[in-house]
């Protein structure tokens, strides 16, 4: 028997720097998630605080990032790290994203030195929590329509509105919140406890459920002026920012794909219908080949991206192929997984059912595969099927 990865040999990719990262990550997945994680999906709830100080002491927050207490790894350490994260949970995964790549991300890249010294350290260290207002009740694909107000008053700046599916809402410090300005689309730094400024649970998630989903309200929240991010102007701003999100999600969702597999190879070994292994029939083993080819084929597409955006060439479009086909496909092997599996694969016995769900999560946010195809269109055409 060999492992899913070494069809493809994935380790040669990579240097021993990169997998010492990947086995750590896995270390304290093993020791510090998978135990609970079950337990925490059931009851719908995660222990953020806790678990962004023990990723903090492990450097994983704002990994890619350089300076500021972060440990500035490269494009494909961070994606090993996502894809060890996400074959735990994809809540985990969308906790470390939302804190490194959009939260973190957007402080380091458009804010100024005394932003950038007072909150990004202490995220490092997994201290302070951050989340990502741009997505609101009525406008997730199309951000250019946010209704989401901040207007001047003397030297302040009060901002009206309401964010929706806002990872790490309630347990976050503060809150990178994109609002509509007679100047254009701006960001604005929101610490928690501002007068007017509300983050309330979403409940009732059959997926993502061990991952904290807020909705963010803000009503006349007063702010200074320095709690504006000078250095984003427009939508290129929030977007930047997805785009390094959904460069995680390339190998986070792999990971949970991979976690699917393993699983369901070890359990058709053990399991014995009509006197054989379900491993031993013709079909079983069809499935988990067809598989393993569309896992290999994502993990190679993962690191042949992340080494284009090591060598500063990614493109935009590049991350849009490389999340569509990579979480289209991970979908349909936790879903084939789950047929494996029988019955048991709809209990939390086993990660299979929780992966399946969590991905038709992963499917639709940071851009629905619907927008990632029509970004792919525009490409390969020229022209724009948006509007």
């Amino acid at each position: 028997m060999v492992a899913p990865t070494a069809l493809f040999a994935i380790d040669t990719l990579l240097t021993d720097e990169e997998r010492e990262i990947r086995n750590t990550v896995r270390r304290v997945c093993d020791r510090e998630i998978r135990p609970h994680v079950a337990a925490w999906f059931e009851a719908g709830e995660l222990p953020a605080r806790e678990l962004a100080r023990t990723l903090g002491s492990v450097g994983v927050l704002g990994m890619h990032l350089d300076g500021y207490g972060c440990a500035g790894m490269g494009a494909v350490s961070y994606g090993l790290a996502c894809l060890e994260l996400e074959a735990a949970d994809s809540g985990l995964r969308s906790l470390v994203s939302v804190q490194g790549s959009l939260a973190m991300y957007a402080i380091w890249k458009y804010g100024s030195e005394e932003q950038k010294q007072e909150w990004l350290p202490a995220m490092a260290a997994g201290k302070r929590i951050g989340c990502f207002g741009l997505t609101e009740p009525d406008f997730g694909s199309d951000p250019a329509g946010m209704r989401t107000t901040a207007k001047r008053e003397g030297g302040d700046w009060v901002l009206n509105g309401t964010k929706m599916w806002i990872t790490n809402g309630s347990v976050s410090d503060v809150a990178v919140v994109w609002a509509r300005t007679d100047e254009g689309i701006r960001g604005f730094l929101v610490p928690a406890g501002t007068p007017g400024f509300t983050a309330n649970d979403v409940k009732h998630k059959i997926s993502l459920r061990a991952s904290v989903t807020s909705e963010l309200v803000l009503e006349g929240v007063r702010l200074p002026d320095e709690a504006m991010l000078p250095d984003a102007r427009g939508l290129s701003g929030p977007l930047g920012c997805l785009n390094e999100a959904r460069f995680g999600i390339v190998f986070g969702a792999m990971g949970a794909a991979l976690d699917c597999l393993e699983t369901a190879i070890a359990y058709a070994g053990d399991r014995e219908v009509f006197a054989r292994p379900l491993a031993s029939f013709q079909l079983t083993q069809e499935k988990l080949a067809d598989m393993a080819l569309e896992l290999g084929k994502g993990l190679l597409l993962a690191v042949h991206l992340g080494r284009l955006k090591e060598a500063g060439t990614i493109t935009p479009e590049q991350v849009s192929a490389g999340k569509l086909n990579n979480v289209r496909e991970a979908l349909e092997i936790a879903r084939k997984c789950r047929t494996l599996l029988g019955a048991s694969g709809i209990t939390l016995e086993y990660p299979v059912i929780r992966h399946a769900v969590n991905l038709e999560s992963v499917l639709t946010y940071e851009g629905t595969s619907e927008i990632h195809s029509l970004v792919l269109g525009k490409a390969l055409t020229g022209i724009s099927a948006f509007h």
